[in-house]
């Protein structure tokens, strides 16, 4: 293959780092329909706080990465990478419309020779059955025999410092052994984790999607056994900790799953199975008690409020976070909403208190009014929703008044301070 030049469509909290990493090694186009997010980059920040600024202007200034929305600015590269995203719908159908749209562009564009390799979290077969047509139908060249494709399925996990794109080990394939070498190639220059190479599409793709469902499921697990023993009086950490005294023992723990991967894409799997005729029981029996958990942290806490004879009607309650995760801007499928959602049946007043998270994508998104700013107020109830750094250097106690309930839904507080947690 002729010297590669890599363009990066769709640059969110998976394509930009990727295309950042790219660009130490090739040369490297970043490409968004939104022309304002690439402007804002090509200015030198990352608005995910997935890049920091230092590496994103030495990727622009020392290796000329370009962020563009101008499809013209990427015709000429021969090595497509799609980084888009694959949500579900309110049905928790899969909605391969980003997929779709990036292999048109893909289209558009792709010339004799070049290879495309697709990124986003799909079920067996999409990359091939659903998005490859596209590309044929659009440019007018035969796949495998014009130009030809791979999956490596992204590995990000957003606002983790560590574990970044470099540094977790890569699952690579191609759409004949020959391009499965070429792209594993191209990512193990870069990846120093190292690479997996699959030995088909199919088969990386599966990967991918079973390595959220295992963890949604495993969550699901210990998110029944609070359940339990909640209504045991046990303290479910305290179980936890006594059990992972044996070496064999997942350490797992209770809480709310969101965010773009493990709380979406065991639907995609479950729908797969379901169109060969099989009913993916554990799978689904884990993405219900996991979607059922904001509820229930809601239902809790007003059970606690009333045992200490706090008048719910009427009442002021502040939820520290909003947030799918910790120390990461990403409100993406946040489980916090059904938390707010569930208590504001109850016709309690709703502070959300979360310094990560922006105001105006919250109310876009959610309709609902988050504030940055650090409550000045006492509230008869305190939610502590996601672990933010910020947070455990409170004390927030502070926050509630001398009768009150805190309930702990990460596990991050004092045991003394709160009435519960999961």
């Amino acid at each position: 293959m002729k010297e590669i030049k890599i363009c990066v469509i769709g640059l969110g909290y998976v394509g930009l780092p990727l295309a950042r990493l790219f660009s130490t090694k090739y040369k490297t186009v970043g490409f968004d329909m939104n022309a304002k997010r690439c402007e804002a980059l090509m200015a030198g920040h990352d608005s995910t706080l997935e890049v920091s600024d230092e590496l994103l202007q030495d990727a622009i200034n020392n290796h000329g990465f370009v962020c563009t929305a101008d499809i013209e600015a990427i015709r000429d590269c021969n090595f497509y990478v799609v980084a888009v995203p694959t949500p579900v719908d309110e049905n928790n159908n899969p909605d391969l419309t980003p997929l779709y749209g990036a292999s048109t562009t893909v289209g558009k564009v792709i010339s004799k020779g070049d290879i495309v390799v697709y990124e986003s979290t799909v079920y067996p077969g999409v990359t091939e059955d659903e998005c490859i047509p596209v590309v044929e139908k659009v440019s007018g060249m035969k796949f495998n025999v014009d130009f030809f494709a791979g999956y490596s399925p992204e590995r990000i996990n957003p606002g983790d410092k560590l574990h970044t794109v470099e540094k977790i080990k890569k699952v690579t394939s191609g759409s004949t052994p020959e391009i499965g070498k070429i792209v594993d190639g191209v990512y193990s220059s870069v990846i120093t984790a190292g690479t997996h190479l699959a030995p088909t599409m199919k088969v990386a793709e599966a990967a991918k999607v079973i390595e959220n469902s295992q963890r949604d499921i495993n969550i699901a697990f210990v998110n029944e056994l609070s359940k339990i023993f909640t209504k045991m009086g046990i303290d479910t950490l305290d179980v936890l900790e006594a059990a992972g005294t044996k070496w064999n023992f997942l350490p797992f723990r209770p809480g709310l799953v969101g965010g773009h991967c493990i709380g979406v894409d065991p639907y995609y799997l479950a729908q797969c199975a379901q169109r060969y005729g099989y009913n993916p029981e554990i799978i689904l029996a884990g993405r219900r008690m996991n979607d059922g958990m904001g509820e229930y942290v809601a239902t809790e806490t007003i059970k606690h409020m009333l045992k200490k004879g706090i008048q719910v009607l009427g009442s002021n309650i502040v939820i520290f976070g909003f947030t799918f995760k910790e120390n990461c801007p990403d409100v993406r499928n946040t489980k916090i909403i059904d938390i707010y959602r569930a208590l504001k049946e109850y016709n309690v007043n709703i502070t959300v208190y979360d310094p990560w998270a922006n105001p105006a994508i919250a109310k876009h998104e959610y309709g609902i009014v988050v504030t940055n700013e650090l409550p000045t107020v006492k509230f008869d109830t305190l939610i502590m929703g996601v672990a933010h750094n910020e947070f455990k250097e409170l004390d927030v106690t502070q926050f509630v008044n001398e009768k009150h309930v805190i309930y702990d839904v990460k596990g991050t507080l004092p045991k003394a301070i709160i009435d519960a947690r999961l």
